[in-house]
């Protein structure tokens, strides 16, 4: 048998401030905040996957050999278009970074929208509906 991997499952994001960063990811990419585990740690769930949430300087053990805010870049797929992608981060007080811009993903053409959240991180956000 060849060991191949299915999918991703989860990540972990480190960030300045937990709940700015929770609010954010809620507020403008509609993901569901969970509190999970004895100690509460606070997930963000979307789909089939989740982000783990570390706060800076207070991350879980074990953890990336050094974990800091702002280094991230990440692309969500959306069922939306484009223009529907811009009209709601401009309702959410959101500045787009660059896109409507034709890229290429996992599964080929799409259109993406780039920002930043709160932390800096580049979050592309994509469909292939226009592809």
């Amino acid at each position: 048998m060849k060991f191949t991997i299915d999918r991703i499952d989860h990540v972990v994001l480190t960030c300045s401030d937990l709940g700015v960063t929770a609010d954010w990811y809620e507020r403008v990419l509609g993901m569901e905040r969970e509190e999970f585990g004895p100690d509460k740690r606070i997930a963000l769930r979307f789909g089939a996957q989740k982000i783990n949430l570390h706060q800076a300087g207070n991350e879980f053990s074990p953890h990336a050999a050094k974990p800091q805010a702002s280094a991230l870049d990440i692309c969500f797929i959306t069922a939306l278009g484009t223009e529907d992608i811009v009209r709601h981060l401009g309702e959410q007080g959101v500045d787009v970074v660059e896109g409507p811009a034709p890229k290429t993903g996992a599964l080929g053409a799409m259109r993406s929208v780039y920002c930043r959240d709160p932390d800096g991180n580049l979050i592309e956000i994509s469909s292939y509906l226009e592809g």
